[in-house]
């Protein structure tokens, strides 16, 4: 008896250790903790140092209607994987700012868990995580305004300046929780993916553009608002626009790569790999292309499945873009076929990348699955690499020369990286074969 009294007593414990949580990077769960920690103290706090008032209530539910009446609304569109964007701050920052700061802290959580629910399902630590790193950062945008508000709004003379200064301090505000919350999530992000992008993710053209737009009609909306609260029945049809357009920009951006691997996909990379080679050929710079093949993939999925494959594709992705700069393009080509593209590389040093990319995929160890003691799959990879010759290629022909390279490290025993120019072919490098 005291045996099954022990296992029960234990049923919780071993339940929470197979949380998805835990099996992120540790000091990645510490932070989830401490941000989602956090989260719930400023909201114990603010809740204490707040007075209920039914005006404030009723303006709180009215805009909580409106957010989740967005996601309603675009509910059918779904929500793209990895990173995503939606419309929620257009609401969140008139609470932030109309509000007292525990609105704020409160707001993001109906809209997180209703989008969970309805619209995609995936672990409850990332919804939770996302829920207090928005509620953290218009919480702060909302104290950050009310003591602005406070201490310098008030005092100014003149309403003409005094309504200036209130917009002005809305937009801060708004870009003060725009910049709270991408370093929250983008720390998450890079410490989950080390070859995440930050700037590709939050820093480039169209994210910076997307969120401008959703940050100046926010700020519409709070003017509105603060005029008259009807202004919330004509925002909605515009907000909701809003959401589509973004969603549908993201669609098409997503539609650039691969869904398994997250690499470029054939297509695109081709399209962007000829620009490279017109721009190096144009401007006499050296440029490389190298193939790369996963050997014997088929034994991998025909000994340990095809989701350990996926596995196996997806640890190869992420351990290529480590050796690349920014501006290399890597592609998945199809099944277990990768291409590469490197801009101002000349042949030794494309032969040097290379290298180092097959001597660490033949020492890597992936695990078959998720669970504690799996088996480790081993893989090598064969390489033909192909450099611009001085009188000028297209890419159709470097991708030619390249192949017969990759031909040519399978034909002579795999694990092996093979350097193809106009005038010779030679072998870079012999791993341990077979």
């Amino acid at each position: 008896m005291s045996v099954a009294r022990s296992k029960r007593a234990m049923g919780p414990a071993l339940a929470v250790r197979s949380w998805p949580v835990w099996d992120n990077p540790r000091w990645l769960v510490r932070f989830i903790l401490a941000v989602a920690a956090l989260d719930a103290i400023a909201i114990s706090v603010s809740a204490r140092m707040t007075d209920l008032h039914p005006g404030q209530l009723l303006l709180f539910g009215f805009l909580l209607a409106c957010s989740l009446a967005t996601v309603e609304l675009t509910r059918r569109a779904g929500e793209n994987a990895g990173l995503t964007k939606d419309v929620g701050g257009v609401w969140e920052l008139p609470i932030a700012i109309l509000l007292p700061p525990v609105y704020a802290l409160i707001g993001p959580i109906p809209r997180i868990m209703l989008t969970q629910f309805r619209t995609r399902s995936m672990p409850i630590y990332k919804r939770i995580f996302t829920a207090a790193a928005i509620g953290l950062s218009y919480g702060g945008a909302s104290l950050a305004f009310h003591t602005v508000n406070q201490e310098v709004i008030r005092h100014i003379p003149g309403s003409e300046a005094r309504s200036a200064a209130w917009i002005l301090a809305v937009a801060a505000c708004g870009t003060l929780q725009w910049a709270v919350n991408n370093c929250l999530v983008l720390t998450a992000v890079k410490s989950q993916d080390p070859t995440a992008s930050v700037r590709k993710l939050a820093l480039t053209r169209e994210p910076l553009h997307n969120d401008a737009i959703e940050l100046c009609v926010a700020v519409l909306v709070t003017i509105g608002i603060a005029k008259s609260p009807m202004a919330i029945l004509f925002a909605l049809p515009f907000v909701t626009l809003l959401q589509r357009s973004q969603r549908h920009a993201q669609l098409v951006n997503d539609s650039r790569y691969d869904a398994k691997t997250s690499l470029l996909n054939a297509g695109t990379w081709e399209r962007e790999a000829s620009a490279e080679v017109a721009r190096a050929n144009r401007t006499r710079t050296s440029l490389a292309v190298a193939l790369i093949d996963v050997d014997n993939f088929k034994a991998v999925n025909d000994t340990y499945g095809h989701l350990a494959g996926d596995k196996a594709l997806r640890a190869l992705s992420r351990t290529i873009k480590i050796f690349l700069r920014e501006y290399d393009l890597v592609g998945r080509f199809g099944g277990e076929e990768f291409a590469l593209l490197l801009p101002q590389t000349d042949e030794q040093d494309a032969r040097r990348v290379a290298e180092r990319i097959r001597a660490h995929i033949a020492e890597m160890p992936i695990d078959a699955d998720d669970k504690a003691g799996s088996e480790i799959i081993r893989i090598t990879i064969s390489i033909g690499v192909a450099a611009l010759s001085t009188t000028g290629s297209q890419l159709t022909e470097l991708l030619a020369t390249a192949d017969a390279a990759l031909y040519r490290a399978k034909h002579a025993g795999r694990n092996q990286v093979w350097v193809t120019t106009d005038a010779e072919s030679s072998c870079s490098s012999i791993g341990s074969g077979g």
